[in-house]
């Protein structure tokens, strides 16, 4: 019988292992530079990628326990750890998002600080920095079908956005110095509110999602379409009364209740219970467990 391919902890913990050490390091970057040179908006992105620390952590832990196997205590598995951890790191960027935004607002009331060159340096190395690591994270997160390593993903994301904001505030700021642009002084704190829109964005898309599965709404109508066929293609099936499926994680879970003849033996029920979790299986890689019940049909329903 098929089963679901499993996730490889091998890549999905090196993609967190990697995601974490990058934040240490860029949290000490930003917020070093951000400190030594007055720039609200690099100690904004600074702070928020201080939080990314605590996500990650999250994203990692959530990870190695989502591939314990079932166990007594949880007979369906640990899948739903990750979405967990999604659901923890969509809160840590709406906290995020509320900070920069709010401190970003308050530099707007305070005298412009002048920008140096630096401060851009630092915005453009975290800048390439996350989009390398958002590109790698979303790539091994959707081939292993892993949430923690999807939202890590995500989160460096959220980093792209915050970073592309400091380097245009900066550099506004910078240039406009050199043009005596008055307003311009300006462009650290205005990006700073723009990323702070953009993360609350994000966190919202997160937070959803990560919801939906914990409150288990069902798969996408075309999906459960795709096993009814696969089950309605065995002869014994005479009615389908109820597929349902839900996603445990990175696996998907499916319940199905279908009609078959009354006159059918225990081990003729058997049978074609194991027919169609086998057919259903195969159907669609990411399912790992169908749950079948059977009921009495008659001739003439």
């Amino acid at each position: 019988m098929s089963t679901a391919q499993p996730v490889q902890p091998s890549r999905s913990l090196a993609a967190i292992w990697i995601s974490l050490i990058s934040n240490i390091a860029l949290t000490l970057l930003k917020i070093g530079v951000g400190l030594a040179f007055g720039s609200s908006v690099l100690i904004a992105d600074g702070i928020h990628n201080a939080g990314d620390i605590i996500a990650t952590v999250a994203a990692l832990t959530s990870s190695m326990v989502s591939k314990k196997p079932a166990d007594d205590d949880h007979p369906y598995g640990h899948g739903k750890a990750e979405v967990v951890a999604s659901a923890f790191v969509a809160v840590v960027l709406a906290l995020a998002a509320l900070w920069i935004g709010y401190h970003s607002i308050l530099s707007l009331t305070e005298p412009a600080v002048s920008e140096s060159a630096l401060p851009l340096v630092a915005a453009i190395v975290s800048l390439v920095w996350k989009l390398l690591l958002y590109v790698y994270t979303i790539r091994i997160g959707r081939r292993e079908k892993s949430k923690s390593v999807l939202a890590t993903a995500y989160d460096h994301l959220a980093d792209v956005y915050a970073s592309l904001a400091a380097v245009l505030g900066i550099g506004l700021s910078l240039v406009g110095e050199h043009l005596n642009w008055a307003w311009s002084a300006y462009g650290d704190p205005i990006a700073g509110i723009i990323v702070s829109l953009l993360v609350l964005k994000l966190a919202i898309e997160m937070g959803k999602e990560a919801v939906d599965i914990l409150m288990e709404r069902t798969i996408p109508p075309e999906r459960l379409a795709r096993y009814e066929e696969a089950i309605f293609a065995l002869e014994p099936i005479k009615r389908i009364d109820r597929v349902r499926a839900r996603e445990h994680g990175h696996y998907i879970i499916v319940d199905v209740r279908v009609g078959i003849p009354s006159h059918y033996t225990i081990q003729q029920g058997h049978d074609i219970s194991r027919e169609i979790k086998r057919c259903v299986i195969e159907s669609d890689e990411d399912v790992v467990e169908v749950m079948v019940h059977l009921n009495p049909w008659n001739e003439g329903e």
